[in-house]
């Protein structure tokens, strides 16, 4: 009879014992996969939606500002050295080393129109670009094509403009060619054109007043990019939209903080719960072990035989434990999520490392056990037979 068959047949000899260790570690891992892969896949989805906001990197000429203030009153200030960005520049945001990154990049022209005694901000943009950088965009009508414009909803409301009318800015006749329906935003109150047309019109070919960077920054740090814009751009000013940055950042740190802290906690509890049946096993077995160690058994093999038992367990609760809590974790999303298709993706080496978890767990936990059982003095167990 080997070891191993002397380990398994104890097991099964005492299943109570055998099934409240095991017990004790599927709860522990199978809450700590749980929540690993709750958290996983719920900053999986928090990048993927916040990635689908627009810009999150802005490019502006760079200016001087000198500000003007006596005796704690402030004067405002003047701006001088304002170099306008060349459209041509832009090319070189895609050679930095995070370029792969970078999802969209849409220049603009702005400035101010005067229509029916109304003045109103203009904009002209790369409409491609805007399909990325402005997801939430839906225009009632066309995209407008080089002499065509779109009005945001509040524009069209105050102009009293609708689809099909003629405008004239600056002696230029343009057409309405559809009508953005309401953001919320900014962009409710301005007139939009084809970047082209707008550069025409404010007599700015080849000139942007500045640009916006949709970033995936899942895998890179946006401080970086920022960096590596401003090197290719040296005259002009790059700036990061740091409360959808770092919010995103804050969240899933949050998120991860919150996940290892309760883990460690639940891996502490389930340690203390084989080590209690552990040493309640040895308890039982001391009439048993001394048996093994009057018939020639060594210390070596008496701590074999416990660590075989706490392998087999703990590698089958490591197994129990993965799958539970792969399922535990798409309930909860169902549960506590909106909107979340409750897609949970398999991670090998998160089913490894509960396994090797779990193993380690029990090892550990039995070490002491185990010691305590090969230093019993065999006549002393013999004499309580």
């Amino acid at each position: 009879m080997t070891l191993k068959t002397i380990s398994i047949k104890n097991l099964l000899r005492r299943k109570g014992k055998a099934g409240f260790i095991l017990a004790g570690l599927v709860i522990g891992v199978s809450t700590v996969v749980g929540i690993m892969a709750f958290v996983d896949a719920m900053a999986n989805d928090i990048n993927n939606k916040l990635e689908k906001y627009g810009a999150n990197i802005l490019i502006v000429p760079r200016t001087e500002n000198l500000a003007l203030s006596y005796g704690g009153l402030a004067l405002g200030g003047v701006s001088f050295e304002m170099k306008e960005i060349q459209e041509i520049e832009l090319a070189r945001v895609k050679t930095i080393k995070n370029a792969r990154n970078v999802a969209a990049l849409g220049p603009l022209v702005l400035g101010v129109v005067s229509i029916d005694s109304h003045k109103v901000l203009m904009a002209g943009v790369d409409f491609k670009a805007a399909e990325i950088l402005k997801p939430w965009w839906h225009i009632q009508g066309a995209v407008p094509e080089e002499n065509e414009v779109i009005l945001g909803a509040e524009a069209a409301r105050i102009l009293n403009l609708s689809i099909g009318d003629k405008i004239t800015i600056k002696d230029k006749k343009l057409v309405v060619s559809g009508v953005l329906q309401p953001t919320g935003s900014q962009d409710d109150q301005l007139i939009f054109s084809r970047l082209v047309t707008a550069q025409t019109i404010f007599n700015k070919n080849g000139k942007i007043s500045m640009a916006e960077v949709a970033a995936l920054c899942k895998d890179c740090p946006i401080e970086s990019m920022v960096k590596q814009i401003s090197d290719v751009l040296p005259g002009a000013k790059v700036m990061a939209i740091q409360q959808v940055v770092k919010s995103r950042m804050e969240t899933l740190a949050q998120f991860k903080k919150f996940s290892y802290g309760i883990s460690g906690v639940i891996l502490l509890i389930g340690s203390l719960v084989v080590l209690v049946t552990m040493m309640g096993s040895v308890r039982e077995r001391t009439d048993e072990i001394g048996i093994f160690r009057a018939i020639g058994f060594r210390k070596g093999h008496i701590m074999k035989i416990i660590f075989m038992e706490a392998s087999i367990v703990s590698g089958l609760a490591g197994i129990i434990g993965y799958f539970m809590g792969f399922g535990a974790a798409r309930a909860a999303l169902f549960i506590f999520t909106e909107n979340h298709p409750g897609d949970v993706p398999f991670r090998f080496e998160l089913a490894v490392g509960a396994v090797v978890t779990a193993l380690i767990l029990g090892l550990i936990s039995s070490a002491y056990p185990a010691f305590m059982a090969s230093r019993l003095d065999p006549n002393e167990a013999l004499r309580s037979l």
